[in-house]
């Protein structure tokens, strides 16, 4: 069941080409809060899905009006919520901005961006499965959501999980739709 009182955030953030030097990339955004939604996607030219992701969050914390919110945050990027849930931010910025193989943290510009919003909210990160087809008979949602619970702990019922799966694919379509929009910028 959805707390009224949580503002949630769903994202998604997807590269066509990302390892090309030419390529297009989109990012999704889903705000909730109670019956309020709010959807969000841009694009951007030659960038790569990591850069995507962490867009899709930004654009979502810089939309949010009121300091002191409970957030949560579901988002298929291991590289975002691993970030945010082991504190990798802690030990780069102790480390002058290095990983622990001592070699430049990417994407250092969007973290710098993204770190203040920790201490102006409270938030909870969850890793979410990305691109499930939850209507297909083939998609054991079952054990979909095992691993989700593995992820992240028993806090949420199945139908949530659904819930929560569904709108994270909502927030890929806008990332695509991101995407299209930059293909034909008419």
């Amino acid at each position: 069941m959805r707390n009224d009182r949580v503002l949630r955030i769903y994202t998604d953030g997807g590269c066509s080409g990302n390892q090309s030097d030419e390529n297009l990339g989109g990012w999704g955004a889903i705000m909730e809060f109670g019956t309020a939604s709010k959807e969000l996607h841009g694009s951007e030219a030659n960038t790569t899905n990591n850069r995507m992701e962490m867009t899709a969050l930004l654009e979502a914390f810089r939309a949010i009006k009121k300091e002191g919110q409970n957030i949560q945050v579901f988002s298929d990027s291991s590289y975002l919520m691993d970030c945010f849930r082991k504190k990798w931010y802690v030990n780069w910025q102790r480390n002058g901005w290095k990983t622990s193989q001592k070699k430049p943290v990417e994407n250092q510009d969007l973290w710098n961006e993204l770190l203040p919003y920790i201490d102006r909210h409270h938030i909870e990160f969850y890793r979410v499965k990305g691109h499930v087809n939850v209507n297909s008979k083939s998609t054991d949602m079952k054990a979909l959501y095992a691993k989700f619970c593995q992820w992240n702990g028993n806090g949420f019922s199945f139908d949530e999980f659904v819930y929560i799966t569904e709108k994270n694919n909502r927030a890929d379509e806008l990332a695509n739709a991101g995407i299209d929009e930059i293909r034909v910028p008419f």
